[in-house]
């Protein structure tokens, strides 16, 4: 199944679970919403995209002889940033033939990409060091199949760094899409909790360290400035965005109950909304 990551700053300023321009909006499966988006994915600044990267970059600092794979890689924007951080090997999955084909013309990931499911991964067990599975999951209808394989595949101590849009941001109306042509397009997906999650990981071997809410901050303002969506900024800074979390592959039998391991896992360190931090965005 493809993996992506996008909501138009007109669908951040929405309230209620309904978007400012619903009557003017359609949702399309997956698969076709990636292969019409493809062209222009790389070319349309995306103020969650920014955030993830802003604050996932410092956990990669020293990522060399390490082997990545890219679960959903889509264009190859993860991928690429990775392999300029010294990762290598590196490998990519797509389920979007449209999406690879743009992935392809990024020199350093050229060769090292495959048309493939998230549920059907084709390596050998135990291969990579890192994961990274970024806005992937809300797109796949059955979990645990995509995460059986991603843990057959990862070394034990591995680490598995998995984003998507958070539940909250869902419930008030935030949707993955584009706009085709002056038409607003919003690709299907599924919220699911975070405890739902981690339980589902942990079944499979793949403990979470950590579990992070994100915010969008002051980096961000442009992208909603260039959209005309300035006045929706502040308002979509107070919720939480993208829900991160790092998992690592166990290299013993479970003995200890997921439901104990939830409790733990959340990350009360993450700065508050905008309006309670000295300055937005650091």
């Amino acid at each position: 199944m493809n993996r992506r990551a996008e909501v138009e700053p007109e669908s951040l300023a929405a309230r209620g679970g309904e978007l400012p321009s619903a009557r003017n909006s359609c949702t399309v499966p997956v698969t076709e919403g990636y292969e019409r988006w493809a062209p222009i994915y790389d070319r349309t600044p995306n103020p969650l995209l920014a955030c993830e990267e802003r604050h996932l970059m410092p956990w990669f600092a020293d990522l060399r002889n390490k082997s990545i794979l890219d679960v959903g890689c889509g264009t190859g924007r993860w991928l690429h940033r990775l392999t300029t951080l010294g990762g290598q090997p590196v490998a990519g999955i797509d389920f979007s033939v449209a999406m690879l084909r743009v992935a392809e013309k990024k020199g350093a990931i050229r060769g090292r990409l495959a048309s493939a499911a998230c549920e059907n991964l084709p390596f050998r067990a135990a291969v990579f060091d890192l994961a990274v599975c970024s806005f992937v999951l809300g797109h796949i209808r059955v979990l645990g199949p995509m995460v059986s394989e991603l843990a057959r595949v990862m070394r034990p101590g591995a680490d598995v760094f998995v984003s998507d849009l958070h539940p909250d941001a869902y419930a008030r109306g935030w949707r993955v899409g584009f706009r085709d042509n002056g038409a607003a397009v919003q690709i299907e997906m599924l919220p699911r909790a975070a405890e739902e999650i981690v339980q589902l990981f942990y079944s499979n071997g793949l403990e979470c360290l950590k579990q992070v809410p994100l915010y969008l901050g002051d980096p961000e303002k442009p992208i909603f400035a260039r959209a005309g969506k300035a006045h929706s900024f502040r308002e979509a800074c107070q919720l939480s965005a993208i829900l991160v979390f790092h998992f690592r592959r166990l290299d013993s039998p479970i003995d200890r109950c997921p439901a104990v391991m939830t409790s733990l896992k959340t990350d009360h360190s993450t700065p508050s909304p905008p309006e309670t931090r000295a300055k937005v965005g650091n």
